[in-house]
């Protein structure tokens, strides 16, 4: 898309002398690079500002010859008109019919007043109320604050089991439907999918028109989800306080699912992850895919302690180069994290578990307490089994691409 050859290389049935059908396109210009998509199917690129001028041109009704012919003047160098094209029709930014086909009005987005209700001034701050009312309930009782042996507040951990994958499902959704709420607020539209991270299956929320907008409109969409588990986390255990004088029952389960929420959250701190935080991050420096990059770094230090050449870095972003070079380090900070987390939460809770169920299966267990451990080890190999499934068809997507 950057000044090259000239306008007069066209690709089969492109006509230079009749205008672009262009969908409706917005621009976000950030440095001296612009944002251009279109809200109509969620496709966004970032062009040179040199080509975002010359979609403008293409945009306004004239044909890919006139905008050739006024960058020539205007610059003084020729520009490949129709590479620029074919590019833009590569991005699905070019109207299927024809130019005379008419753009129409833009279709409502859902829910678009609750969001602006959910996410208003007066709102955002009884969720702060709420949140430091339980951190100070925490404070005064202690028996408030998420630890692990809340997970364990029953003697059937088939029922612990599904209280974490099965009784988080509506917490997951309430997570993304944040995202979806913030994002819709301002007009955008967004998808809900399942995918996986690492060994965990997660769901994800989809708000790709959000690179359209402005930088500083971006950060309650991506800070929205952490915002609803620290919500959930506070009124869980405000609940919990509230009935934990009773039978206990509640409060237990409360506490349990707080705790599991609390997890969740701090998932947000592996950095090696595309993590909402990471998102936030990339959005706050204005990178383009740090990850990439940041993983680069890393393996060139493992290139240099090994004697093997280094990886050539300068196809990533230049931001990217220069935020990698200490964000690489976070992510090993992430990994760190990973394995304290590791150490203090999983092996501890897998091995209870694990001792128990051995104890069930080959001692004197009532038949309960061994269909209890039998239900319990097909749940997990269940959860197993959807994992390498995402996995096999992530690799088969990735091999058709």
């Amino acid at each position: 898309m950057h000044s090259s050859t000239d306008s007069g290389s066209t690709a089969p049935g492109l006509d230079l002398d009749r205008p672009v059908p262009l969908r409706r396109l917005v621009y976000l210009p950030e440095a001296d690079e612009v944002t251009i998509g279109s809200p109509e199917n969620d496709t966004y690129a970032v062009f040179p500002a040199d080509g975002a001028a010359l979609v403008r041109m293409l945009a306004e009704g004239l044909t890919p010859r006139e905008a050739a012919e006024n960058h020539r003047a205007a610059h003084g160098e020729s520009v490949d008109i129709a590479d620029l094209v074919e590019t833009l029709v590569d991005l699905d930014l070019v109207r299927p019919g024809g130019d005379d086909a008419a753009a129409g009005p833009a279709a409502p987005v859902r829910w678009q007043r609750l969001g602006r209700l959910v996410f208003s001034p007066p709102a955002l701050v009884g969720y702060a109320l709420v949140v430091a009312l339980a951190v100070a309930e925490m404070i005064r009782v202690p028996e408030l604050v998420p630890r692990v042996d809340n997970l364990f507040f029953s003697s059937s951990y088939t029922l612990v089991v599904l209280m974490l994958f099965v009784g988080q499902v509506p917490l997951l959704a309430l997570h993304e439907a944040f995202h979806a709420l913030a994002g819709r607020r301002l007009g955008l539209r967004s998808r809900l999918s399942i995918g996986r991270r690492l060994v965990y299956l997660v769901l994800e929320t989809s708000l790709d028109g959000l690179v359209g907008v402005a930088r500083r409109k971006r950060y309650l969409p991506i800070m929205a989800g952490m915002l609803a588990d620290a919500l959930v986390i506070a009124v869980l255990t405000l609940v919990a306080d509230a009935t934990r004088d009773a039978d206990g029952v509640v409060a237990s389960l409360c506490l349990a699912m707080a705790y599991a929420t609390a997890l969740r959250l701090a998932w947000q701190g592996f950095f090696y992850l595309r993590t909402d935080i990471y998102v936030l991050l990339s959005t706050v420096l204005g990178c383009v895919d740090l990850h990439a990059a940041a993983t680069d770094v890393l393996r060139n230090a493992v290139r240099r302690v090994t004697g093997k050449p280094p990886l050539d870095l300068s196809a990533h972003h230049p931001v990217d180069r220069r935020v990698a070079r200490w964000y690489a380090w976070l992510m090993l900070v992430g990994y760190v994290f990973t394995l304290t987390m590791f150490a203090g939460v999983v092996v501890p809770t897998a091995y209870r578990m694990l001792h128990d169920m051995w104890l069930r299966l080959t001692g004197q267990a009532s038949l309960g307490g061994r269909l209890d451990s039998l239900a319990l080890m097909l749940l997990s190999l269940g959860q197993t089994a959807a994992v390498v499934v995402l996995a096999a068809r992530e690799r088969r997507a990735t091999r058709s691409a």
